[in-house]
């Protein structure tokens, strides 16, 4: 049977419909870190503040717009400091599938953590699952995830209790 070279590649309705979706519920997923985020700083608990993307301007466009490109992030999503004055950073992973995996975090970002905790950082990765749950994994127990689990990834049907993150009365995360 020969195919037709010539033909566009039609996308699949389903999977974009599944791309968007994801992509929508990542941002809630944001948006739920950063107002958490803003409650601890209002009652003056931390001052936590999302790490802006790095980006390199390739065009200017004039009237203040530019095309550019996203440059490797090697930095965890979110840093600062919690009253008393230790410094705390957390990396924010989603998925819409049902694991989420070790390498998500990057070897940039990793050897950051890593850095900042010899330190006395309190790092943590935070994550974000489609049913809602939120967890909390300290650096530590996210770099020994082999150990832990037995594999390098991680899914709901794992005993994640002690990482999961409650909400308080107004929805808000309870991350510190």
């Amino acid at each position: 049977m020969a195919v037709r070279m010539d033909l566009p590649h039609e996308k699949d309705p389903r999977r974009q419909w599944l791309g968007l979706r994801a992509k929508r519920m990542g941002q809630e997923f944001e948006s739920l870190l950063d107002e958490s985020f803003a409650y601890y700083d209002e009652r003056g608990f931390a001052c936590i503040e999302k790490t802006p993307e790095p980006m390199k301007p390739t065009k200017d466009i004039g009237n203040g717009k530019f095309i550019a490109c996203y440059e490797k992030k090697a930095q965890p999503d979110y840093k600062g400091t919690i009253k008393g004055g230790r410094s705390v950073m957390f990396e924010a992973k989603f998925t819409s599938t049902e694991k989420m995996e070790q390498k998500r975090v990057s070897q940039g970002q990793t050897d950051y953590m890593n850095k900042h905790q010899l330190l006395g950082a309190r790092c943590y990765v935070v994550i974000g699952f489609a049913t809602g749950n939120v967890y909390r994994f300290p650096w530590e127990d996210w770099c020994n995830m082999k150990e832990i689990f037995g594999r390098k990834y991680v899914t709901e049907q794992d005993n994640l209790q002690r990482y999961k993150v409650d909400r308080s009365w107004n929805g808000k995360l309870a991350l510190l």
